[in-house]
């Protein structure tokens, strides 16, 4: 890739990524621009600073190692786009960027929206428009003000654009591109071998995979005692494989997640090992974003313990629908026992692996 050395001018297209969602989808977009011959550079935040949750994803990713990791860490929300506000302006400032490109729905994609736009340098957002209309998410925060100072906001999915339509987001900065995690998930897709995983961390045959982290289900202990308790139902009736996400895992822990035989905790898995647990799993139990996507290309039956969804095109055309955790022992019954309705999928538009190449064409054809 063509870029300058950490803390020289640059120009050209910055890409900024924090969190391990971010590396999925700028990988296919720095590999097109790539092709293309434009001039980028990517730059870390460090919003994700552990090997298994960083460093690992740029090198099954095949990303180039970032020009600068700014280390900023873990922290509050305000100390964390506050530090990432003012290492970003100094980054920004000295690279001069022609424009700034960035991913989803952190609080580093809000710190170098913002810091972008009053530094006069053009931003685009990929992954534009979702919305979950629940406000106490700080990720429907993070994407709904990066909207605002994007001038290309790039959607992965059609209700994406009636959304900006709606917030006064003008037409001709929309562009409906697809979606490039699925660009990488596709690439990949000979790589998901699930025997050989199944092998390696020894692993049943028949499981369901699961992954819990956010705020409203991990950080209160009678939430996260009850959904705990719910996991043993499901453990019960056939092997619950969890990777244990940094966020929650004292909670859960203290909940007694490890304590049923039937559940098998993990550490926190790289990209290849990760989608592999999905791809081989019966069901899956999440509250992520990104595996409500990449199940719905798999083909796994998903179950999104949340009351809402910014991506519901995962429910109108994938394998995902929206649970509370009452309801959870009883749909995995179901669908171990050959619920075919679980599984029925028709892949949402554009999410055929080219996102990266239309996001570069039309990022080449304004520069």
């Amino acid at each position: 890739m063509s870029s300058a050395p950490a803390g020289s001018p640059s120009g050209g297209i910055v890409h900024i990524v924090g969190a391990r969602p971010n590396f999925v989808k700028a990988a296919p977009v720095v590999a097109a621009l790539e092709e293309r011959g434009a001039r980028q550079s990517v730059v870390h935040t460090g919003q994700h600073y552990d090997d298994r949750m960083s460093a690992v994803f740029f090198r099954e990713l095949g990303l180039p190692r970032p020009d600068v990791d700014l280390g900023v860490g873990s922290g509050t929300h305000a100390e964390q786009t506050a530090a990432l506000m003012v290492r970003l302006e100094q980054e920004f400032t000295t690279r001069s960027p022609e424009r700034v490109l960035v991913y989803g729905d952190v609080n580093s994609t809000l710190a170098a929206a913002l810091v972008a736009a009053k530094l006069g340098i053009p931003v685009g957002h990929v992954e534009a428009g979702l919305r979950s209309f629940d406000w106490s998410m700080p990720e429907e925060a993070n994407r709904t003000l990066t909207d605002q100072v994007c001038d290309m906001a790039f959607v992965t999915s059609p209700e994406a654009v009636g959304h900006l339509a709606r917030e006064g987001v003008p037409s001709h900065r929309v562009h409906f591109v697809g979606n490039p995690m699925i660009d990488t998930l596709l690439a990949h897709l000979d790589r998901f071998d699930t025997r050989a995983l199944r092998d390696r961390l020894h692993l049943p045959e028949v499981y369901t995979a699961a992954t819990l982290h956010r705020p409203a289900n991990v950080d209160d202990p009678d939430t996260a005692a009850r959904l705990v308790g719910r996991l043993h139902e499901i453990a019960d009736q056939t092997p619950v494989v969890m990777p244990v996400h940094p966020r929650g895992r004292e909670a859960l822990a203290a909940a007694g997640l490890g304590e049923h035989p039937g559940v098998h905790l993990l550490e926190p898995l790289g990209y290849t090992d990760f989608v592999t647990l999905v791809r081989g799993a019966a069901a899956v139990v999440t509250d992520s974003g990104g595996v409500q996507e990449e199940s719905t290309i798999l083909g796994v039956p998903c179950l999104t313990l949340r009351p809402n969804t910014e991506r519901p095109v995962t429910i109108t055309h994938g394998t995902n629908r929206l649970v509370a955790e009452a309801e959870l022992p009883g749909l995995v019954s179901k669908i171990l026992a050959g619920d075919a309705a679980a599984r029925d999928t028709d892949t949402p538009p554009l999410w055929d692996g080219h996102a990266g190449e239309r996001i570069a064409t039309i990022l080449r054809g304004t520069s």
